[in-house]
């Protein structure tokens, strides 16, 4: 079986160099007193905002997490065992209907 393939400008020859292409700014020289600059959507900014604001939250529910390791660890940690039966009947409850 002899399989053709028409067209196309593949890769060409292994261990062939092209030239390489300088992007238009390289070409220039380097540039005098010009900085990069990035900007960020408004939605970008935003998000970041709402991520500032969400840190004391986060903080706080980090403390609680690592206050319950610690009694758990410690052997101290008592959960209430009617809320808990409670919370998994919801569960059994909503997961059939």
């Amino acid at each position: 079986m002899t399989v053709k393939i028409y067209g196309g400008n593949g890769p060409g020859p292994i261990g062939t160099n092209k030239p390489v292409r300088q992007a238009e700014g390289a070409r220039k020289g380097p540039s005098a007193g010009k900085t990069d600059r990035v900007e960020f959507s408004a939605v970008l900014q935003q998000a970041g905002k709402a991520r500032e604001t969400q840190a004391p939250q986060d903080l706080e529910r980090l403390e609680k997490v690592q206050s319950l390791k610690n009694r758990i660890a410690s052997g101290t940690y008592r959960p209430d065992a009617t809320k808990v039966a409670e919370s998994l009947l919801k569960f059994l409850v909503e997961g059939k209907s």
